[in-house]
């Protein structure tokens, strides 16, 4: 095998030097001499620039003809079936095109599952959030529809090499920041010194201790570090320009040079990778933000957070630079993939032909140097009518882009849900969602490209299988609503100081008559949790008075709030962080969890037909093209906007803000979790009900193409009879 590799190189190098070596070989070609010194490489390549050439001699041009009838095999297409170390030169592709979708896909999980510490990192709202999670389908705008049209008439394989290339330099841009960033400071009420015992909080008419201002101050606009997220947008862009040319150019090469029986099989093991690389992503974003997001530089005594903290940023910077050097890497292979091959099971043109296409072809050869951007481009106005007239294809657009706008918000902010819903740390919800979830899409994408394959189904029967099993996974979506942890109570936001249920979104029911002479401010995050099961916004809005240890064991004592509550204890005192979940909590979560398990599984089982759908509704030539307007449309109306309504919307359910150290308005540290889960999970499910609109007017359409089919297969014996009985008279 080690020697079958090394042929394959040596062959690749001896192809390079020869065209170095074509220039050494020009002096001979000139002379008069038909015993030419030129190896048969060198002089087929001079051939094609000279033969028209009005100084070259005629027993020069006959020498050329002969070198060039010679050597018309060496220059033959590549067939697919052809190895490369044992293996098949469309395999190959295949190899390197899965590890891409895996590269891009792993990335793009990584990115989706820490947009949560971004936002706390550099204290931003979650509608900020989705400005710069829809600017990665910005980048991917900006190329799209040129690459998949122009770039099916280049060289597609190192079309795909330089969006790996530069996709990697995207990553690489979005962590820049973290360096440039400088400490996190977490949001406190309290000194940070140690070997203080006793520390006053509530300090009554005593405003030469007051907390920090409750107005902004104006150096928040020139606090260094403010901005940095643009760092982060625009490394989402070149991230998503970089992805631009992998999936279109791919599949199209794919299918234009597989079997038509092998194409679904193929397509399932790309979307495989897609399903493999975001389990990847998950899980290196599980262990990363587990780490605090100044790991090596901060002490563990000097964290007095832990990770279920809204306070909490994980290293979220680390993984994006492996997945950086991941891409970097697995785009080489395509650099040295040919343009193009024979299509499996089709073997090249006899030698007898080759011989009587020297011609056409030297006349193609010239003509192709007179090619340029115009004759390339003057079929896309064409190329675009013919799909927008294509039913089929526009209704799947419509479907797509209704689908995908409800995922894309979903899986944005599901980490967020969980956190706030069930009470996790980021780490643990981000794991969960990759164990419970992808290896089920893995299996259900692949057991529907066999299905496929083995069954040989028909675009109608396709459409059939997608539209029920879809539609059967939507309904037990709904169930979600039932799997639902009761409000964790915070004194002033969800219940009163007295222990009364309600919810507020204004600062002033912070203020109670325990606290209110003891100038709290009522900006700050800090929350702890009394001895009466109640969580408070900060120890002096709990009413504490003094304090003892220090980092994460420090005890607030004489908490006047948590007496007042009706607690009958002589030790009314609160400890750091917010109060655990109750037992019932857990049990929900692993409920939804299963629930969307079962619906991840019924879902990929219907991607796979739905995705042929798209496929065998555009014509061959038409594939290329089709797929990257298909991509463009889902990125315009579903990829960028799908995030930022959903951020907005989700900013709207905000109890408590968090706060710069400016003074300025951070990060939402507390939502209402009912608000949020309606609009969370009611939202995507509005979107995907309108879906089923489209979906029912493909399947009429296709079915009365079917039927039409069938009708003409009937007719044509008959017709055939006729002309045969008028041929007879």
């Amino acid at each position: 095998m080690l020697l079958l590799c090394w042929r394959e190189w040596t062959r690749v190098w001896e192809e390079w030097r020869t065209l170095w070596a074509v220039w050494g070989c020009s002096s001979y070609l000139l002379s008069s001499s038909p015993s030419v010194r030129c190896s048969p490489e060198q002089g087929f390549l001079l051939s094609l620039l000279w033969m028209e050439s009005p100084s070259v001699s005629e027993t020069q041009k006959q020498t050329l003809g002969k070198i060039k009838k010679g050597n018309m095999k060496e220059t033959e297409k590549p067939r697919a079936e052809d190895k490369f170390c044992c293996i098949s030169k469309l395999k190959v592709f295949l190899l390197a095109l899965s590890l891409a979708f895996l590269g891009k896909t792993m990335s793009g999980a990584y990115m989706n599952s820490m947009y949560t510490q971004i936002e706390k990192q550099f204290n931003i709202p979650a509608s900020l959030v989705g400005i710069i999670n829809g600017s990665f389908e910005i980048g991917n705008l900006l190329l799209i529809a040129f690459v998949s049209y122009f770039g099916a008439k280049l060289h597609r394989p190192r079309i795909i090499a330089l969006g790996c290339t530069v996709l990697s330099f995207g990553c690489l841009l979005i962590s820049l920041p973290h360096f440039l960033f400088g400490r996190y400071h977490i949001e406190s009420s309290i000194s940070q010194r140690e070997n203080f015992s006793v520390m006053p909080l509530c300090l009554v008419n005593q405003s030469s201790f007051s907390l920090p201002t409750e107005e902004p101050s104006t150096e928040c606009e020139k606090e260094p570090g403010s901005l940095l997220w643009i760092f982060v947008m625009v490394g989402n862009i070149v991230r998503g320009m970089g992805e631009t040319p992998i999936m279109p150019l791919g599949i199209s090469y794919l299918e234009d040079f597989a079997k038509a029986e092998n194409s679904p099989f193929y397509l399932a093991c790309i979307h495989t990778a897609t399903v493999v690389g975001p389990f990847l992503g998950l899980l290196l974003a599980s262990f990363c933000a587990e780490l605090f997001v100044d790991v090596g530089s901060v002490g563990p005594d000097e964290i007095t957070i832990t990770a279920t903290d809204a306070r909490w940023v994980g290293a979220w910077w680390l993984g994006i630079l492996i997945c950086a050097l991941l891409n970097l890497l697995v785009g080489i292979p395509f650099w040295f993939l040919p343009k193009s091959l024979v299509k499996e099971g089709e073997t090249n043109e006899s030698e007898e032909t080759s011989e009587k296409s020297v011609v056409p072809l030297q006349d193609n050869d010239k003509n192709e140097t007179k090619q340029n951007m115009y004759e390339i481009a003057k079929d896309f106005i064409p190329f675009l009518k013919a799909l927008f007239r294509n039913p089929v294809y526009m209704l799947f657009i419509c479907i797509t882009v209704l689908q995908f706008s409800a995922f894309d918000g979903m899986v944005s902010f599901m980490p967020k849900y969980l956190e706030q819903q069930f009470g996790k740390s980021a780490s643990d919800a981000i794991f969960l969602i990759g164990v419970y979830n992808l290896p089920v899409l893995c299996v259900g994408y692949f057991s529907g490209g066999l299905f496929m394959k083995k069954f040989k189904i028909n675009i109608y029967q396709a459409a059939n299988i997608a539209f029920w099993v879809s539609l059967l996974e939507y309904l037990l979506y709904f169930a979600a609503y039932w799997t639902v942890c009761d409000t964790a109570p915070v004194a002033g936001l969800t219940v009163s100081y007295e222990g009364i249920e309600q919810v507020s979104y204004a600062e002033n029911t912070l203020l109670a008559d325990c606290n209110r002479d003891c100038d709290c401010s009522l900006k700050i995050w800090d929350p702890v949790c009394g001895n009466n099961g109640v969580t408070y916004v900060s120890p002096c809005l709990a009413g504490c008075k003094s304090s003892r240890g220090t980092g994460r064991s420090v005890v607030f004592e004489n908490c006047t709030c948590v007496a007042a509550s009706g607690f009958s204890s002589q030790n009314v005192s609160a400890i750091l962080g917010q109060c655990d979940e109750d037992e019932n909590c857990d049990k929900m979560l692993h409920y939804f969890l299963i629930l969307s398990l079962v619906c991840s599984f019924i879902f990929s089982l219907a991607a796979m037909p739905g995705y042929m759908v798209l496929m065998r509704s555009l014509k061959p030539e038409e594939k290329s093209f089709g797929v990257g307007i298909h991509g463009l449309a889902s990125r315009v109306f579903a990829g960028i906007p799908s995030p930022i309504y959903f951020g907005a919307l989700i900013d709207t359910t905000c109890l408590k803000w968090g706060t710069m150290t400016c003074g300025g308005e951070g990060a939402c540290r507390m939502y209402d979790i009912v608000t949020y889960r309606w609009l969370y999970l009611g939202l995507p499910a509005v979107l995907r009900g309108v879906s089923y609109i489209p979906s029912s007017l493909i399947l009429l359409i296709l079915r009365k193409k079917q039927k039409s089919e069938k009708l003409a297969l009937l007719n044509a014996p008959v017709e055939m009879q006729d002309k045969e009985q008028g041929a007879v008279k």
